[in-house]
This record gives C-alpha cells, sequence and structure tokens, in this order.
C-alpha cells in the first residue's frame, strides 16, 4: 500500500521525513509520549529501503545518493527544527543578537540536520527490508548522535535515549553500559516493529517475543534495583549519616547591566529564601546567574550582610564571573564561599555555550558587530581540570549549567561517596520546552553515577534527584522557593567509566551485517 502511494505521489517520500522528525519532540520532556518512537523509526527505514529500491525508476531526474541524502537531511531539520527552537528566545536578550533570532530557527536546523543527511547517504544504498539492515540503520543512526555530541564543542542534546527519562525502571541500565550504549540500544528497540515488514524473515513472532521478554526482564532488573535502593537508603537515614543542604530558587528576571541597588535586593532576597539557622551545619546551594554578570571581587562588599546572616556552620555555593589578573582571563565558576566571604573553592566551567559564553572566530564575528550573548568583556576562557570538594565525607562535583547534559564529565571520577551538583539559569528559554529537556539530563547523570543530583536553578526546575534517577523534590519553572533536604552519605556503586560497551556493541552489529549481508536475513 504505501509502496503504491508512494509511486503516485514521489514528493510524499521527501515531505514524510521533515514531518516525522518534527514529531519526535513528542518523544521528549514535557511530553515523554516515547510510543511515537515505535511509529517514526520503522517509517523512516521503510522510506530509506523504498530510495534504495526504487529510486531509478521514480526518480529519473536526480541521482540515486542525492535522494538518500535529503531523506536523512530533512528528517533531522524537522527534528532540530523542533527539539530546538527555544534556542532563538536567548537571542532576544541583547539587541545585537535580537535581529538574528529569528534566522536561528532556520539556521541552526539547516546546520545540525546534516549529520543525518550524511549518516543516511552513507548507509542508505544498503538498507533493505531485513534484519541485518535494521542492525546497521540503528547502528549508524547511534553514530550520528555519538559523533554530534563530541565533535567541535559537542552538541548531546535530545540523544534518542533521553525519550526514557520518566520512566526510572527501564534507564537502570545506563549504570553499567554508559549512556552511548543505551542509546543504541534504545534505536534498536524502536525500530523493532519494522520486522513485520520482512518478506523472507522467518522468525518475525519469536523476535518480537524476545525482544519483549528482554525489555520486561530489564524492567524487573531495574524495578529491583530501585526498590532495594530505597531500603539502604532508608538505613542510612536511621543511621544519621548525612548532610544537610538547602536550595535556592529565587525566580529573578534576567536582566544585563545590574545596579547596586539591584544587587543588593537580590542578595537580600537570597538570603531571605535560605533561612539560615545558624546553630544548624547547612550547605546552601544558590543559582547560576542570581547576580547576573557580576564578578567575585564585585560582591566583597556584601562581606558583613553575608557574615550576619551565616554563621560558621554554614557554607554557600553560587555561580560568579570570576577574574585571573596574572593572566587577564575571565571564568564562568562555581565558587564555596564561607560566612566571612572568604572563597573556599572554585571551579571553572569546562564545557562552554558556543556564542553563549564565547564567540567561535571571534575577531570575525566583532567586526560584523556581534559579541557574546552573557554579559562581561570578551569571551570567557575555559577552565583547565574537573575540580571536586570534599565536604563532611563526600565529594562535591560542580556541573555549571550545561554541563549537565556532558556524561563524560562524571565519567572516572574515582569517589566513592559524592554528589553532584548542577547550578543554572534556565531563564534564557523563558516559559518554552528548553528548561524541561535541560532537566532530564540530570535524571541520567543521576543514574550514571549512582549519585544524587542536586540542581539548583533561577528560573527553570530545581530538584533533588537520588542516586536512581527518582525525584525526591523539586520546584517548578518559574517556582520560588528553597528545597531542604538531608543528603545521605553511602558508597556509590557507578561503574560506568567511558565508551567502551558502546563500541562493542557496535563492533558486534558491524560484524552480523558483514556476516550476513549477502543474505535477506
Amino acid at each position: 500500500m504505501l509502496t503504491h502511494i508512494f509511486n503516485n505521489r514521489p514528493m510524499l517520500v521527501f515531505i514524510i521525513p521533515f514531518f516525522l522528525g518534527s514529531l519526535t519532540i513528542l518523544s521528549f520532556q514535557p511530553f515523554n509520549l516515547t510510543i511515537i518512537n515505535f511509529l517514526i523509526f520503522p517509517f523512516l527505514f521503510y522510506i530509506v529501503s523504498y530510495i534504495n529500491k526504487r529510486s531509478k525508476n521514480t526518480y529519473r531526474k536526480k541521482p540515486f545518493l542525492v535522494n538518500l541524502f535529503y531523506v536523512g537531511y530533512l528528517f533531522g531539520i524537522g527534528f532540530f527544527f523542533t527539539g530546538t527552537y527555544w534556542i532563538s528566545n536567548s537571542l532576544t536578550f541583547d539587541e545585537s543578537f535580537k535581529n538574528f533570532a529569528p534566522l536561528t530557527l532556520i539556521i541552526l536546523p539547516l546546520l545540525l540536520g546534516l549529520f543525518y543527511g550524511f549518516g543516511i547517504l552513507f548507509i542508505g544504498k544498503y538498507i533493505k527490508l531485513n534484519f541485518i539492515s535494521l542492525l546497521l540503520f540503528s547502528g549508524m543512526l547511534s553514530v550520528i548522535d555519538y559523533v554530534r555530541a563530541k565533535i567541535l564543542t559537542g552538541f548531546p542534546w535530545n540523544l534518542w535515549a533521553y525519550s526514557w527519562s520518566w520512566f526510572t525502571e527501564i534507564i537502570q541500565i545506563l549504570n553499567p553500559v554508559g549512556l552511548f550504549a543505551f542509546n543504541l540500544l534504545s534505536i534498536t528497540f524502536f525500530l523493532a516493529p519494522t520486522i513485520f515488514l520482512f518478506k523472507k524473515f522467518k522468525y518475525k513472532t519469536p523476535s518480537i517475543i524476545i525482544i519483549l521478554l528482554v525489555f520486561f526482564t530489564n524492567y524487573m532488573h531495574g524495578n529491583y534495583i530501585i526498590n532495594t535502593n530505597k531500603i539502604e537508603l532508608k538505613k542510612i537515614s536511621e543511621q544519621n549519616k548525612f548532610i544537610n543542604i538547602k536550595l535556592i530558587s529565587p525566580n529573578f528576571e534576567l536582566k544585563y547591566n545590574l545596579t547596586n541597588n539591584q544587587i543588593d535586593k537580590r542578595i537580600k532576597k537570597l538570603i531571605k529564601y535560605s533561612e539560615a539557622e545558624k546553630n544548624k551545619k547547612t550547605l546552601f546551594i544558590w543559582p547560576e546567574g542570581a547576580l547576573s554578570g557580576k564578578y567575585f571581587f564585585e560582591i566583597k562588599k556584601y562581606k558583613k550582610l553575608i557574615n550576619e546572616s551565616f554563621s560558621k556552620n554554614h557554607l554557600i555555593i553560587f555561580g560568579v564571573n570570576t577574574l585571573d589578573k596574572k593572566n587577564d582571563k575571565f571564568y564562568n565558576s562555581f565558587v564555596i564561599i564561607d560566612h566571612n566571604l572568604n572563597k573556599v573553592f572554585q571551579y571553572d566551567k569546562i564545557k562552554l555555550v558556543p556564542f553563549g559564553e564565547f564567540m567561535p572566530m571571534q575577531k570575525f564575528f566583532e567586526k560584523i558587530g556581534l559579541k557574546k550573548i552573557t554579559e562581561g568583556i570578551g569571551s570567557f576562557s575555559k577552565g583547565k581540570i574537573k575540580k571536586n570538594y570534599l565536604y563532611n565525607e563526600i565529594k562535591i562535583i560542580p556541573l555549571i549549567c550545561y554541563e549537565i547534559i556532558f556524561s563524560e564529565l562524571i565519567q572516572g571520577i574515582k569517589e566513592k561517596q559524592k554528589v553532584i551538583i548542577n547550578i543554572s539559569e534556565d531563564a534564557w528559554f523563558g516559559n518554552s520546552i528548553g528548561p524541561y529537556q535541560h532537566f532530564s539530563k540530570s535524571i541520567f547523570r543521576a543514574v550514571e553515577s549512582d549519585s544524587f543530583v542536586v540542581r539548583s536553578t533561577n528560573k527553570g526546575v530545581s530538584a533533588i534527584i537520588n542516586n536512581k534517577g527518582q525525584i525526591i523534590k523539586s520546584l517548578k519553572n518559574n517556582e520560588s522557593g528553597n528545597i531542604e533536604y538531608r543528603l545521605p552519605i553511602f558508597e556509590n556503586s557507578g561503574r560506568n567509566k567511558n565508551d567502551l560497551i558502546f563500541f562493542l556493541l557496535l563492533f558486534t552489529y558491524c560484524l552480523i551485517f558483514l556476516n550476513y549481508k549477502k543474505n535477506d536475513y
């Protein structure tokens, strides 16, 4: 039936991939309609196989490989158009970028869509309606995601695995296998319905039964892990092994060039929300962006105010710009101070946002009147090393805003007692789906590392997420207030060290394909 429709209306072959790519946004937060991927991926697979088989007869005016590129490219454009449209909102806060905001809706998808265009072009000619082609197709889509996550500065946003962020039982497999291996397995699973299209494949029903059994087994395994974890955390709680934390979400408006009076009001509001009890040992977490664009040396005059409001039992985490006078370099920093406003720890952001925190080809863009979006002179410098801070027997792993999307920043951390603290500013994205997508990455980092994630945002979703990805407490986007929590101190069992399992799986897929490509399996 589909073949007949495509033969009579060949343009549908190019229109539908864009439509399919656009629909993928529904599988991610805040929609969580993961089930839609079981329609989208098989449909895309069928179109590629159709082009491979029919192109020479149906599209005489265009080369065969060009048609494959168009299918992948249009799918990618649709995917990034609906999935990253909210980025354009961040450009509306600066006059020099304001006119470019509408262009990002077009330019960004056109550029990022190339990953899928060239990926489908590379493997499209091998795609037939058979089982080994399914493995090849899912393998290539996972490679596309891996490359875009690593190339240049990397952009691992909305990997297909993230469509499971709401299903905590399923994502427990993240801990041993890692993000990209799980992404490959997810794509393969989404393609499972394609089996019913295979004419010469004799094991359709058994294959589906096996796939469902694997899914159910993974679910039961995840459910067991979560329930066991609840018991263990309860025991730790009864032993009073914890640190007291309090995260603050002030919900300040995103503004440039704050006056001294405005800074005064903001600090007083942060203090008010902190509700510090002087005899209670507490770690306070203020978000990135609360002091919008100010440098650490500029807030030293508030020493008296901080000293009056906090005690020696308190430490405060917050985001602030810092200056290295020796090298004349500026950093976006995660800072911990005591009640005397002494800096006891500083981590400088490693993964900077292109155009937001630094300007690629800075001299060129400055000539046409463009600068980085965030406040401050020139581009931020990249932090050199990943620093952690020991606080009451537990290692604090700092991640600033955008860094939460990079799995590699938590890989290989040897500390067994740790917590990930993510300070963020999501006001850049307004009331869009951006803050919810950003938050979903925190759930994955928690499961991967078997660590609690404490996320404090100015605007956005602030939350305490336990080591199995369950949301303990949260404040919604644009909601102000605080969350206080007794964070348990326990030994983490995070086993994900690198992407080795992903490459092993990919190698296995390739071996199967090469061994059976001559047959219609």
